[in-house]
């Protein structure tokens, strides 16, 4: 490897919309996440509006049509 071209890799603190904080290392520092493994849905096993169903489920749903 050569010298003096890498980035430096320092501990940093992550932190969650949903509260949740970790430590890790990065070259980026300290981050502000959105969503994390403590509340993403496939992770909670939560569903989320996304995983409810497209346009085709809902068609079928609103007009009684079976597979």
């Amino acid at each position: 490897m050569k010298e003096e071209i890498h980035p430096e890799y320092n501990e940093a603190t992550i932190t969650c919309a949903c509260g949740n904080v970790f430590e890790t290392k990065t070259t980026k520092g300290d981050l502000r996440v959105e969503i994390c493994s403590n509340c993403h849905p496939f992770y909670t096993g939560k569903k989320s509006k996304a995983a409810r169903g497209g346009r085709v489920e809902r068609f079928k749903e609103k007009y009684g049509i079976e597979d």
